[in-house]
């Protein structure tokens, strides 16, 4: 099989615009490269639905959490990531793509092969671009999900850890919520 020509030229944000919501689903874009991300296993996706239902509702009318959809680092070169759940100002709810200025908070669940591009690439980039809170979820085999709290350090520009939970988390921020991710 061999690749489509525009998997191997960086493409602008310009293109990635005229480009339909099929043809962006499953692909983030890196330096202008796309990467195409495999589907998601139904474990992974249950634990992005607890955790969006949960931040949804506890950042009331100010606050909105969805998951699956493009946040914009940069434009030049592009870099599009779809974080597994986002917590953005609800006036924003229509801006595409949503931009860092619009987030308070990004989520990773971890699954195999995201590993360290989950632990230290997306965090570094999610700090650069100044998201508040950044929470990673990992899913130890046979054992209950972890929760990894991180918020950023303005002054140096990183994530300082934040507190871990297993299995139930009990967070105060950004908002007062308990998500029991042990009923997956």
């Amino acid at each position: 099989m061999i690749a489509p020509a525009w998997m191997h030229q960086q493409i602008t944000a310009a293109q990635y615009g005229s480009w339909s919501e099929e043809q962006c689903a499953g692909i983030e874009i890196v330096d202008g490269m796309v990467v195409v991300s495999p589907s998601a296993s139904r474990r992974h996706n249950r634990l992005v639905r607890l955790i969006t239902n949960a931040l949804d509702t506890a950042g009331g009318p100010g606050w909105k959490a969805d998951s699956d959809f493009d946040l914009r680092l940069q434009d030049v070169p592009l870099t599009n990531r779809r974080p597994d759940v986002v917590v953005y100002r609800a006036d924003t709810l229509d801006i595409m793509p949503a931009r860092p200025e619009h987030v308070l908070l990004v989520a990773e669940v971890v699954s195999p092969g995201s590993e360290s591009t989950d632990r230290f690439v997306k965090a570094g980039e999610y700090a650069r671009a100044a998201i508040t809170y950044y929470w990673r979820v990992e899913q130890p085999a046979g054992g209950v999900p972890l929760v990894y709290a991180h918020i950023l350090d303005p002054a140096a520009g990183t994530y300082r850890d934040a507190g871990v939970w297993a299995g139930v988390v009990e967070a105060v921020a950004p908002f007062q919520v308990t998500i029991d991710l042990t009923r997956l």
